[in-house]
């Protein structure tokens, strides 16, 4: 295995920021200030996915290791793909998976911001565990991760910038913000499918010879943490679309910043394969978040239209005005538990 055979090209680098600079651009564009307040009016959404991101991941990335019986190198690689920050394609399965795009934005810039404090932190609590359990054969004990602040900070830029411009774009012109918002929707299915088709088209030979525990390893830690993200919203008492975005939030890490920590820390002879694992992640990550995106769509129909109506109604009447929305759509809420109420004692008997 070499790294000129796995790793992408910097035509398709460059690609790619450019398409989720345009997907960011046309999220940004469906969002409004309101969004973003109501979103910091739920600090225990925020609290939740922080504990999700950086309590839950790394440990749900160190079970696995241990499960597993990896060899030190891929289980270090593992560790620290559970202690990246969110990643940036998070927000556009959170639009289509009628989650919270602005607290998914929100997540996704605050983790960042704080993986510069977190991720030496963890690596440095998890790595001497591995070393101590695990076989160190090809590992330093002592391996400095060197944490690239460069790609942090510019996967931070290229969250915020776009979606700014994007707001920018929708408060002077709502048509053309809606044109952007459509084109965002086609960017996304197009990124979708080029990171997949290029992923199995480079590294068809790869993925033949890759071991069921690397396979395991690189598609469980996605799922488990869509699954207990999920689960901690849920146990939260946050409403379903909150419960997505973290659930999305949670599983869907910033792959790149992985793949730059293993070249700027590990030497040739174990570095392949531990970039190998990044990459399997990246790739898998990809196609799992895209089924969870679907199911998540599906079942997330009722509330989600509850809640648009509710802003709508909010717009028009103001805070006071009360719609009578049907028991099945307010069930799904739990802010509509009043008026379900409403909807009760006005309902003819």
């Amino acid at each position: 295995m070499t790294t000129d055979t796995i790793l992408i090209r910097p035509i398709d680098q460059l690609l790619l920021a450019i398409m989720i600079f345009v997907i960011m651009f046309g999220m940004g564009a469906s969002l409004r200030g309101e969004d973003f307040r109501e979103a910091l009016k739920r600090p225990r959404a925020l609290l939740i996915g922080f504990l999700s991101q950086f309590g839950l991941m790394p440990l749900l990335a160190f079970a696995l290791a241990i499960l597993l019986r990896l060899e030190a190198p891929l289980a270090v690689a593992l560790v620290l793909i559970g202690c990246l920050p969110g990643g940036t394609t998070s927000n556009m399965f959170a639009y289509f998976g009628r989650g919270s795009v602005a607290l998914s934005v929100s997540m996704t810039a605050a983790s960042t911001i704080l993986a510069l404090l977190m991720m030496p932190l963890l690596l440095a609590f998890y790595a001497p565990r591995i070393f101590a359990r695990l076989s160190s054969v090809g590992v330093d004990e002592n391996t400095v991760f060197v944490i690239p602040h460069g790609n942090i900070i510019a996967s931070l830029i290229l969250v915020l910038v776009p979606v700014g411009l994007g707001m920018l774009l929708r408060h002077f012109s709502r048509p053309w913000a809606k044109t952007a918002e459509d084109t965002a929707g086609f960017a996304g299915i197009v990124v979708i499918l080029y990171l997949i088709l290029t992923a199995a088209l480079r590294n068809g030979r790869m993925f033949i010879e890759t071991t069921p525990s690397l396979y395991l390893a690189s598609i469980g830690i996605g799922l488990s943490g869509f699954v207990f993200g999920w689960g901690m919203a849920w146990l939260s008492r946050l409403e379903p679309r909150y419960r997505r975005t973290i659930s999305l939030e949670t599983g869907i890490q910033n792959g790149p910043i992985a793949i730059a920590i293993i070249l700027l820390s590990f030497r040739d002879s174990i570095r392949d394969e531990m970039l190998w694992l990044a990459i399997l992640y990246s790739t898998f990550i990809v196609i799992t978040a895209s089924i969870i995106t679907l199911i998540y769509r599906k079942c997330g129909q009722y509330d989600w239209e509850l809640h648009r109506n509710r802003v709508i109604h909010l717009r028009l009447f103001g805070s006071d005005y009360q719609a009578p929305y049907p028991p099945l759509l307010a069930a799904a809420d739990p802010q509509s538990q009043p008026l379900t109420r409403k909807y009760r004692q006005d309902s003819p008997r």
